[in-house]
């Protein structure tokens, strides 16, 4: 596995002009990491509720509008811990109660959340022997290198990329289009002769798309309404095995 940190010149090439070519022809294969490929031992509501028991106080909000707040801390060469204790910081401000109990629970949530307590999520290791026959693979995902390494290692997944980027350190994060233009130099793929697979529309179809390449969204929940529209939507990875862009 070669971990990429300082080839960002990739240009995509301009599309061909055979568009039945480039809808069933993929070269490379790209993959988020985070309840794409693994997925915690224990829930972010399950590590939640333990900090606010180690605090010693009450729950004051749901493990919902932390993951729907989080990304507004994010910012460049700010960690994930940094980030999260400003979220509860700010969620806790908005509850009345004292910003700094908001750092104390994000201190213990960091303390718990063990990254080597991942597991792979149900196909990953077949799919991924599967696509490596015919397909170049790879990894973009957003978090420092140290974290999301200890989880592809814990899950048994880190020999079978060819590269792996960390968006967010070696690149911005996504959904700028740089992290996969890094992913791709490395393979040495044109970018529509790729697609990624991720679970969120956010940062992995929208991603994709600002890229040029095409998104397969991991969801099994039919009723939220894609936005953006991936250009393929899968339950889980198993579907990938039948190269779904061949359709």
């Amino acid at each position: 596995m070669r971990l990429t940190s300082d080839r960002h010149d990739f240009a995509p090439a301009e599309p061909t002009l055979d568009r039945q070519v480039m809808a069933t022809t993929i070269d490379a294969v790209l993959f988020d990491l985070d309840d794409t490929l693994v997925e915690y031992e224990r829930s972010p509501g399950q590590v939640l509720d333990i900090a606010f028991e180690s605090v010693g106080v009450e729950p004051f909000f749901a493990v919902e509008e932390y993951v729907d707040r989080f990304e507004d801390h994010l910012a460049p060469d700010v960690s994930i811990a940094e980030s999260r204790a400003a979220c509860f910081a700010a969620i806790a401000d908005d509850r009345g109660r004292a910003p700094d109990l908001g750092r104390r629970v994000a201190g213990e949530f960091a303390d718990e959340r063990d990254q080597s307590r991942v597991e792979p999520l149900p196909g990953a290791r077949e799919t991924l022997d599967a696509l490596a026959a015919d397909h170049a693979l790879g990894v973009v995902t957003n978090g420092p290198p140290g974290m999301q390494s200890t989880k592809l290692e814990a899950a048994g997944l880190a020999d079978r990329f060819e590269t792996v980027v960390f968006a967010g350190h070696d690149a911005p994060a996504k959904p700028d289009p740089e992290p996969f233009a890094v992913a791709l130099s490395d393979l040495g793929v044109r970018a529509d002769r790729a697609v990624h697979v991720g679970d969120s529309m956010s940062s992995d179809v929208a991603g994709a798309h600002a890229a040029g390449l095409r998104s397969a969204w991991l969801s099994a929940d039919e009723a939220v309404e894609p936005e953006p529209e991936p250009h393929h939507a899968i339950e889980g990875l198993a579907e990938l095995v039948e190269l779904p862009w061949r359709e």
